[in-house]
């Protein structure tokens, strides 16, 4: 019998590896538009964007919004960064667009849960709990078990873990289009992390969440044609589409008016700028096929 130490400890040694980075010693950084292209690209292949988007049932809208709440909340408990949890729905989301769990099988759709958050969390950050410590409230999964699901999510994904997230894009974004005033970054972040739950991130491409987070904390009545001047301001623009940014923008703006009833600044202590870094940059321990 492996002990749970020993079982996570050889998981992660078979699946956690170094991700290369665009900078290396005694080499100059790469040029800003090839990083952006490497993640269009990235974009592009993994499917973002289907021509025809997933209708979750009830039964689903309910579990999945159960599954983000405790992943919202074991973000904040573990010390998470935010595009950890919301590489975690993107796990979840391209897992249940590939296979069904039936509604009487709750325990399985919170699992899941554990096991997308517990692989995001070895994609994206530096030390990661035992899965001992990935508990929901009223289920008490064991090693072996949450290991199982992480396989199971891990080939239904076919071992493509290194999804582009919108944080990637952020500070590129920020910095073409708020030179004058920047918005708050927590109010992205916000933005970013609640909108999850009303849509499946998987048909929303990243960079498109993105500019439009960034654009609904800057001003909150733009027009379709003020936000397509303020798109076009952006170098590199043409691969973003603005009926999808328009589209977007305006569903943030129901959810914030709608759910959160937020003002245009708020403070939001729980919630670190720290994960706006763009993180294809850096060293983060990889899964890869």
């Amino acid at each position: 019998m492996v002990s749970e130490t020993e079982g996570d400890a050889s998981l992660s040694g078979l699946l956690c590896l170094e991700n290369e980075t665009l900078f290396k010693e005694n080499e100059e950084p790469v040029d800003e538009e090839d990083c952006l292209q490497m993640l269009f690209d990235r974009e592009t292949s993994f499917g973002f964007k289907k021509t025809e988007p997933s209708v979750f049932c009830n039964y689903l809208k309910y579990a999945r919004l159960e599954a983000i709440t405790w992943i919202l909340k074991a973000r904040a408990a573990f010390g998470f960064r935010s595009q950890t949890a919301y590489l975690s729905m993107l796990y979840f989301d391209r897992f249940l667009s590939r296979n069904s769990i039936d509604s009487e099988k709750t325990w399985a759709m919170q699992l899941l849960s554990v096991a997308c958050l517990s692989l995001a969390a070895k994609m994206e950050e530096m030390e990661v709990p035992a899965l001992s410590e990935f508990q929901i409230e009223g289920c008490n999964f064991d090693t072996k078990t949450i290991q199982r699901m992480e396989l199971l999510v891990l080939n239904t994904l076919e071992w493509r873990m290194s999804l582009v997230t919108p944080f990637a894009f952020l500070h590129f974004f920020i910095t073409e289009m708020c030179k004058s005033s920047p918005p708050d970054m927590k109010v992205i972040i916000h933005v970013i992390l609640f909108t999850m739950k009303e849509i499946n991130v998987m048909e929303h491409r990243p960079s498109v969440v993105a500019v439009a987070a960034i654009l609904r904390a800057l001003n909150q009545r733009l027009t379709r044609k003020a936000l397509e001047c303020r798109v076009n301001s952006v170098s590199f623009c043409g691969f973003l589409e603005i009926e999808d940014v328009f589209t977007c923008y305006n569903l943030m703006q129901k959810l914030e008016l709608r759910e959160f009833n937020m003002p245009e600044t708020v403070n939001l202590p729980d919630l670190d700028d720290s994960s706006t870094s763009g993180a294809v940059c850096t060293k983060r321990r990889r899964l890869t096929k």
